[in-house]
């Protein structure tokens, strides 16, 4: 399918007052063929570049697949039979995700996304298993600010985005690190390295964002999905560091890297242990990343 850029405008910002719209339909992704949502995924696909250097690609075509299945729980909106917006969401144990929503620039309201989002939880929340609710909603619109659904039981945590010029990572100063050994990641210390990220995490406030860092087990399933799933990009090992301690070889420190675009890299996760703090390790981490 050939694919062409879609011009839009800034995302994250206050919603702005739309002209009076076509009235919209909310109907269960099931209902819907993957062309329905091509020019919403194109338009998302755009704004993810421009807004955040990442290319949303891969994980559009992840929507497209399992839209086409029927194997994507969540809902679309339509106007006039096309869509305009649409919200997806997961569940794994007791846990639900939402994974995304958009709305298209010329649809976009505060009302639109709450509608969307009211619908994937209220979807959620009819599942009985389900006893918590997580989401990193990257493109909601002054999510800060304005009211969303279930106000009374919700938190929200403030996020800063910060990027680097990757060529000046060479003027970086090396940090040596004589009671450690730096080497780039093993597949065979994943167990290991699920411990460094409970241990690092326990009483963080991330803890509190991503249940899946309190516990040696979570961790686990957070590394499987970063390692085999492009919803942080692609697993990129030759930037993706171990510190091991010098006499024991136990791992106490991690970071592990990932391609977002062909020119773009990610830091996907970065943690010291407890143990290890205050000598510059996560620095020289970071820098050899």
């Amino acid at each position: 399918m050939e694919k062409t850029r879609v011009p839009c405008g800034p995302y994250n910002a206050p919603v702005a007052a739309q002209p009076e719209a076509a009235p919209t339909q909310l109907v269960e992704l099931s209902r819907v063929r993957a062309r329905t949502l091509e020019p919403l995924l194109l338009e998302e696909i755009a704004v993810w570049r421009r807004e955040l250097d990442w290319d949303f690609e891969p994980s559009a075509e992840l929507v497209r697949r399992f839209v086409e299945l029927e194997s994507l729980g969540g809902y679309a909106l339509l106007c006039e039979g096309q869509a305009v917006g649409y919200a997806y969401f997961v569940c794994e144990e007791r846990k639900g995700l939402v994974g995304d929503l958009y709305v298209m620039e010329h649809s976009r309201s505060s009302e639109a996304e709450g509608r969307l989002l009211t619908a994937v939880l209220d979807a959620m929340i009819a599942r009985r298993s389900v006893r918590r609710i997580e989401s990193q909603l990257m493109l909601l619109a002054a999510s800060l600010e304005r009211p969303l659904p279930a106000m009374k039981h919700l938190r929200r945590f403030e996020r800063q985005f910060m990027a680097f010029e990757a060529g000046r990572a060479i003027e970086l100063p090396v940090r040596d690190q004589s009671e450690a050994v730096l080497d780039l990641w093993q597949e065979k210390r994943q167990e290991d390295a699920a411990r460094v990220i409970a241990e690092a995490y326990r009483g963080h406030i991330d803890g509190e964002v991503n249940d899946q860092y309190r516990s040696a087990a979570g961790a686990r399933r957070f590394l499987h999905n970063i390692v085999q799933y492009p919803g942080c990009g692609s697993f990129f090992a030759p930037a993706s560091w171990l510190a091991m301690e010098r006499g024991s070889r136990r791992l106490c420190g991690l970071c592990l890297a990932s391609l977002v675009a062909a020119d773009v890299g990610h830091i996907t996760q970065i943690c010291v242990a407890p143990a290890a703090r205050g000598r510059g390790l996560g620095y020289e981490l970071l820098r050899r990343s």
